[in-house]
């Protein structure tokens, strides 16, 4: 047994008491907590604590604690800054934004801030992580806007969620606005833009676009939801000031949706189109070239450095917040579907636009495509099967041939008649997917071994609501983000969880970047009043050891030798970007105002059965029980699957006393709201409950995780990058699989503390967690909460805070 938990008996009635005294003034309050793996966790190297909850405590009133003499250099820094220029130095600007929103300042939000400057001023990326309550919206915001006033240039800041976009917009921006208007030039300015999907299009919605026929494509269940819902829409296109479909509430289906959208290949143009002057779209792209700020997504972000025309104003900075989910975003982006609704769609746009006799030859390509993929198991293609091969060659070939009988594709007559124009770009569109995925998919198969893809394609089984659809997408986007987006601009990257293991490098990997700067050895540098990298020699030790010891998830066993771990699309990984000459990057934990040892434990249950493939054991129900009773209700469960969720729920609900919701019983966003509501209440979920939930409070006090989340040993993606990594002599699991999991898990134990007062467990069911080699790494991504394996002892911390 491989123990990575500290239980040792003198730390017992030490942790315990600092979690359950609010006061602070347990044993060992004014000293030192239990760091996770033994080592001493010394309060001079924390933040001050804020009174505000969550990541929003923007406001928060926080007394200075520990030692901030690091932080007593403001008037040096205001000299040197003067000297530089007329505006008011970065910490004169960022008091007056903390002192307007009711807060004080917090020495790792003042060192995130002048690190965002640093890195604007020296031309080179930073990658901060800040933990929940560091205030780090206004620690970059603040330097931002600085710059943008001072160059006259705006600056992008992209989030994954639309939860953050609403926060910098609606709150967070106009309060800074207000604060910062008297000392700068001029008030800043600031505008959200989305991509043209999100708008509605007028022109479309007057029915001057032709019709979309998709009635057909439609569950004939859903139809009569979906009418409904193109009702609401309709009502709303007269009342809107945006078109903005987040604006709609209660939201609406894609199915609903489409048919009053365009994509950015389907739209005329301004200049084109009888409704351009009323364009939502052009209107918000024209309010974003007018401001300091311009608010994003990560998919518009991707989209704007990906394609040769511009979507976003000329910037020379980005600031990705939520960067933890950059990569999954992008890759999104760029995965593209291949299915015989696809063909059906280009078949019924093309077909009055050209003759019969050609598109009835797409028809039957696609026919042939339907019954194929219909009868072909799901999952990753490793070889390409003769008959696929063929079957797609001539529907590439079929869409080769209707494209060129369109003709040209600014034919006059387009121009003339705005409905013709719109019929030939929607047949357009069309026909270009069903042709580049076509020819993608082939030529994804072209190289000579598994070290030469980069590219992996699969085939989903059809459901009930769509088709079998084959797809298509990028072993890795680091060199598309390296040579896109890193390439020309300085980039923020910031999170509550990038440090995984303990270094930045990992990510940064995925992000396609090199070798951090010489000055910040590791790719992690602690901030003064932060924490650095936890147990970042175990976790090495872990990424050189690391096997999957029996486990179910399909991971490979291997050492890391040290090679390069593929973050890389073209094979070279930080060394080739450091041989090209990129921009440097550095690592910044500026850690978290909440002290982790004192109001937390992660316990873990090493007595269970490793988990298995057929469902919840028993045993791990009689566990779940005996926390939630010993909790009274306050759980929230995050479990590695839907079906272990309502596998639980089913088996409890009626054996507990607490009331028990489960992801799937209601919306999302209703569902947290009634847990938060009531104390006694306990929620299910699986991977939308692992980021985001922000209950503060009574509420939430247990967080229990079922299992490691691994990637599915299906999960065709991961895989694939598992076994590409292998390939090329690396560690696939732990580049891979440990990192996917040390993330989630991070992001999962991150739901319990979200305001200095909470106290509460973080449970993982798990063993393997405990006793597997990887464990160290793993637990060297979370927070520094003082563990153990002791049920008895959980329990009873449990029954004490609810008692409190």
């Amino acid at each position: 047994m491989h123990a990575v938990l500290d239980d040792s008996p003198s730390a017992t009635g030490d942790a315990l008491d600092e979690i359950l005294d609010d006061t602070g003034e347990g044993p060992g309050a004014r000293g030192r907590g239990s760091g996770h793996d033994g080592s001493a966790v010394t309060e001079a190297h924390r933040s001050p604590e804020p009174a505000g909850s969550g990541e929003s405590a923007e406001s928060a009133e926080s007394p200075a604690t520990g030692d901030t003499e690091d932080f007593d250099d403001t008037d040096d820094f205001e000299a040197e800054d003067a000297e530089e220029d007329d505006l008011p130095p970065l910490e004169r600007l960022l008091a007056a934004a903390v002192a307007a929103v009711g807060g004080t300042e917090r020495p790792g939000q003042v060192t995130m801030a002048r690190a965002v400057r640093d890195a604007i001023e020296h031309d080179e990326h930073v990658a901060v992580q800040a933990g929940t309550g560091t205030g780090k919206s206004l620690a970059y915001l603040v330097p931002a806007l600085r710059h943008a006033i001072e160059s006259d240039s705006a600056v992008v800041v992209s989030t994954a969620t639309i939860a953050l976009q609403r926060q910098l917009v609606d709150r967070d921006l106009p309060r800074l606005a207000g604060a910062l208007g008297d000392l700068l030039p001029h008030e800043p300015q600031f505008a959200i833009l989305k991509g043209r999907r999100n708008y509605l299009c007028r022109y479309k919605a007057s029915a001057g676009w032709p019709e979309e026929e998709d009635a057909q494509l439609f569950d004939p269940r859903e139809v009569g939801a979906t009418g409904r819902m193109v009702q609401r829409i309709q009502e709303w296109a007269e009342t809107t000031e945006t078109g903005d479909r987040d604006e709609l509430v209660p939201g609406v289906s894609e199915q609903a949706w489409r048919q009053f959208s365009v994509s950015a290949r389907e739209c005329l143009g301004a200049s084109r189109c009888p409704s351009g002057a009323e364009c939502f779209a052009e209107q918000a792209r024209e309010r974003a070239g007018n401001v300091d700020v311009v608010v994003t997504n990560h998919a518009l972000l991707a989209i704007d450095a990906m394609e040769e025309f511009a979507v976003l104003p000329e910037h020379d900075v980005v600031v990705v917040d939520e960067a933890h989910e950059l990569v999954d975003r992008v890759t999104g982006v760029v995965t593209a579907e291949l299915s015989d609704t696809a063909v059906s769609v280009a078949v019924r746009r093309v077909g009055r636009l050209i003759e019969q006799a050609v598109a009835d030859r797409l028809q039957e390509a696609g026919e042939d495509l339907k019954a194929l993929l219909s009868a072909a198991p799901a999952g990753r293609l490793d070889q390409l099967p003769q008959v696929l091969g063929v079957t797609l060659t001539v529907l590439r070939d079929a869409a080769a041939a209707c494209l060129t009988a369109m003709g040209p594709r600014d034919s006059r007559g387009g121009r003339d008649d705005p409905e013709q124009a719109g019929q030939r770009k929607a047949a357009f569109t069309a026909l270009d997917e069903v042709h580049d995925t076509a020819q993608r998919i082939l030529e994804a198969f072209g190289g000579d071994s598994e070290v030469d893809r980069a590219e992996v394609v699969w085939l989903e089984a059809a459901t009930d609501r769509r088709p079998a659809t084959l797809k298509v997408a990028p072993l890795s986007v680091g060199g598309m983000l390296r040579d896109r987006l890193f390439a020309d601009r300085t980039v923020i990257l910031t999170s509550a969880t990038l440090a995984l293991g303990g270094t930045f490098e990992g990510m940064a990997r995925q992000w396609g970047l090199g070798p951090p700067a010489p000055d910040a050895p590791g790719g992690t540098e602690p901030a003064p009043g932060g924490t650095g990298p936890a147990d970042s020699a175990a976790a090495k030790d872990a990424a050189n050891n690391g096997t999957d010891d029996g486990a179910d998830d399909g991971a490979d066993d291997g050492a890391d030798d040290g090679a390069d771990d593929g973050g890389d699309d073209e094979g070279d990984g930080a060394r080739g970007a450091a041989a090209r000459g990129a921009k440097a990057w550095r690592g910044l934990d500026v850690g978290s105002p909440f002290d982790h040892a004192r109001s937390g434990i992660l316990y873990v249950a090493a007595h269970l059965p490793q988990p298995g493939r057929d469902g919840l054991p028993k045993e791990y129900l009689d566990e779940i029980a005996e926390l939630i009773e010993a909790a009274g209700g306050r759980t929230l469960g995050l479990f590695s699957s839907m079906r272990a969720a309502r596998a639980a729920t089913d088996a409890l609900r009626d054996r507990l006393s607490a009331p028990l919701l489960c992801q799937g019983d209601d919306s999302t966003s209703q569902l947290v709201k009634q847990f938060a509501e009531d104390p006694a209440t306990c929620l299910f979920g699986t991977l939308s409950l692992w980021q985001g939930v922000d209950v503060p409070g009574p509420s939430l006090s247990l967080v229990i995780i079922d299992r490691i989340p691994f990637p599915r040993p299906d999960d065709p993606l991961a895989s694939a990058r598992q076994r590409h990594v292998a390939a090329r002599g690396g560690n696939g699991f732990m580049s891979v699989a440990a990192t996917h999991a040390a993330l989630l898990l991070a992001q999962g134990a991150g739901r319990l503390l979200r305001s200095q007062h909470d106290r509460g467990v973080v449970a993982v069911l798990d063993p393997r967690f405990a006793t597997a080699r990887y464990g160290s790494f793993l637990r060297a991504s979370l927070p520094p909460f003082w563990a153990t394996t002791d049920p008895a002892k959980v329990r009873a911390a449990l029954r004490r805070l609810t008692a409190s």
